[in-house]
């Protein structure tokens, strides 16, 4: 090699390792600015640690959410929201005025009428909040509840509406709810994931994409449990491993994830890293976490983990051991906040009742209304629920209006109805014994205090200690938000 190539060779080289050496100090800075760059002992291990905790905004009055989410809307104004106009009006048609510019799943506009409700509705509680007879248990709570009956959105079909609820927009490719959670606040579990995510049912028509983290590092999206066997895939050693073999397996990849991540400075890497230390802890805790054997048959009781399904078995509400899987989810939700896990979403599907409504509603509210109640009570007994905010919602409401769709018996059941739905919320600085907003006398508008999801949202990250403008991600030249470009708090939740 002659004089020339040698100095061109070195201008290569220096060109190439300073921009290495400056994109790495760049990277390293943005970090330590969001906090996911830790001090290690050893120099040569430094460790990235993206679910390092971080401080909110300011002091939060929430710690940990527990998210209920009943896919495929639940109907309001038989659970939540009394109408007695409806039984009045039973059978006559809508003035053309209210449905003129409505779209409709299903309805077929010219031939729908009005649907009452046999549903009797008693109150609860000190404060007299009203539910439905299928709900006793949790009516029972009431004093420890908001119940918001203006709660509205923009999507009308279940997959858009239920990502609006879960990601603000109805799009793909966008962070979830507790991937954002857990994007502005880190975990504080070192040995489960900061997000969870717990299902029943069928499935949600939404899938992944309801605990997605997104454009964010995929270290953020939600880690489903399984109902079954272990309760995340692969998380234990095949048949020959030994755990000695592990460790030196993930010691080694640990080290070629490093030097990649000092090559190249991907945030992914990172995710990786973290990733593959996580599930070797998890092997560890999560054995401990679903094993119920150390809990009171006392609590087993209240929550109804040995429950059999009725013997009228409806068609949406999922397989067999439907009532013992949604019971046993519960308890794992409170068994999950005592280990520090920030964000837990409960998935159950499906509450769509286009039909049969009067069954099918009854099978999946005594399915849910037990342990949901238990879940509050317990809570509370054991001083967490002041710290954990429990939220049952859905993607949208049900119609007033009788479902009349083509080659079906008419008026069993009620279509998607954006305008107007309910939702409640409990602990975590909500303030309790409480009903926000009104709809008028059949359930089709908003007549007070209406919510939007963006608002919602922007609620519960001010409960967690975040300003809700101010958590945002850079992605592809704009800076992401949760509540996208809307959102106000709604103060009058707040406590």
């Amino acid at each position: 090699m002659d004089a020339n190539e040698i100095i061109k060779l070195t201008r290569r080289d220096f060109l190439t390792t300073s921009a290495s050496g400056i994109g790495a100090l760049a990277f390293s800075s943005l970090l330590n600015s969001d906090g996911l760059l830790a001090d290690d002992s050893n120099p040569s291990r430094a460790t990235v640690t993206p679910l390092a905790p971080r401080p909110p905004h300011f002091a939060p009055k929430a710690k940990a959410c527990i998210f209920i989410f009943m896919e495929g809307a639940p109907s309001q104004m038989d659970l939540f929201d009394p109408k007695p106009k409806l039984n009045e009006l039973h059978g006559q048609k809508l003035p053309e005025s209210l449905t003129k510019a409505v779209r409709f799943a299903f309805i077929q506009k010219e031939s729908a009428v009005i649907m009452g409700s046999p549903r009797k509705f008693q109150r609860h509680g000190q404060c007299g909040m009203e539910f439905s007879d299928l709900l006793p248990h949790i009516g029972s709570c009431a004093d420890d509840l908001t119940l918001i009956r203006s709660m509205h959105t923009n999507q009308f079909n279940h997959h858009p509406g239920q990502l609006m609820m879960n990601c603000g927009v109805p799009t793909f490719g966008r962070p979830t709810m507790g991937a954002w959670i857990n994007y502005g606040l880190g975990s504080v579990s070192e040995n489960l994931p900061g997000y969870v995510v717990l299902t029943a049912g069928r499935g949600t028509s939404g899938g992944a994409s309801l605990w997605s983290s997104g454009f964010l590092p995929s270290n953020y999206q939600g880690v489903l449990f399984r109902n079954q066997g272990d309760p995340v895939l692969n998380l234990s050693n095949p048949p020959g491993v030994s755990a000695e073999m592990q460790h030196y397996g993930l010691d080694a990849l640990s080290d070629l994830n490093r030097i990649r991540q000092k090559a190249v400075g991907d945030p992914e890497i990172a995710s990786r890293i973290s990733a593959y230390e996580l599930a070797f802890r998890m092997q560890t805790a999560t054995p401990e976490l679903i094993d119920l054997s150390g809990e009171s048959s006392r609590t087993l009781e209240a929550y109804g983990v040995d429950r059999e399904d009725p013997p009228l078995k409806a068609d949406r509400g999922g397989g067999p051991g439907q009532y013992r899987a949604f019971a046993r989810n519960c308890l794992l939700a409170r068994r999950l906040v005592e280990r520090g896990v920030r964000f837990i979403n409960i998935y159950h599907a499906s509450w769509d009742h286009h039909s049969n409504l009067n069954t099918e509603l009854a099978f999946n509210a005594g399915m849910a209304d037990q342990p949901i109640a238990a879940l509050l009570k317990d809570l509370k007994q054991r001083g967490l629920l002041d710290s954990t905010l429990v939220v049952w919602g859905s993607e949208f409401g049900r119609t007033p209006l009788g479902e009349n769709r083509v080659g079906r018996e008419p008026n069993t059941g009620r279509d998607h109805h954006p305008n107007a739905f309910s939702l409640w919320m409990a602990g975590g600085g909500i303030k309790s014994g409480q009903i926000i907003g009104e709809t008028d006398e059949i359930g089709w508008n908003i007549t007070k205090d209406p919510i939007h999801i963006n608002d919602f949202h922007a609620t519960i990250l001010h409960l967690f200690g975040i300003e809700h403008t101010r958590l945002t991600y850079r992605f592809q030249g704009r800076d992401f938000r949760l509540t996208d470009v809307a959102g106000e708090v709604a103060k009058k939740l707040l406590a």
